[in-house]
């Protein structure tokens, strides 16, 4: 009996550590609700048959949706290849993000059709050390201004962890 306490006594105290340090670990997370817009030129590289690769540079700018304005007013800065085969859509993307401060993240993102999953790898200033990732969902195109252009807005969601 007393060895049956001790066992729900260990597994009390295991739970309870647990849940602690997940408390700690969700507030450490926050969140990401932003807006971006960007103007992009593409390049066509390869259009044969079933197979098209184009390049791309993209500007544009962020509104942060959420109530600290963490990512708000940032500039962003593209670069990608995209290719569709056979109607397949994947690319490979990567972005430069400069806050108004003059600090800056870059993030990679990886496209596979419409899903587009991005994630920090690196920080400057105020984003030294930043974690996290995300979603990227396109919710607008306009008509392109020009040839071999594209605008477009998308919502962009997430979690970030700033290094302590």
């Amino acid at each position: 009996m007393a060895k049956i306490k001790k066992t729900i006594s260990t597994l009390g105290i295991i739970g309870i550590l647990t849940f602690i340090l997940f408390i700690v670990t969700a507030q450490a997370q926050k969140p990401i609700d932003c807006l971006l817009c960007q103007s992009m030129t593409m390049k066509t590289i390869v259009a044969s048959g079933d197979l098209t690769i184009m390049g791309f540079e993209s500007m544009g700018i962020v509104l942060d949706n959420t109530e600290s304005k963490f990512f708000d007013n940032s500039t962003v800065h593209f670069v990608g290849l995209m290719k569709i085969d056979k109607g397949k859509v994947t690319g490979s993307m990567f972005g430069k993000y400069l806050d108004p401060s003059g600090d800056f993240y870059v993030i990679e993102v990886s496209q596979v059709g419409t899903e587009t999953d991005w994630k920090f790898i690196y920080g400057t200033g105020k984003f030294t050390g930043i974690t996290g990732a995300g979603k990227s969902i396109r919710f607008t195109k306009g008509k392109p201004v020009s040839p071999g252009t594209s605008q477009v807005c998308s919502k962009i969601t997430g979690t970030y962890e700033l290094k302590k």
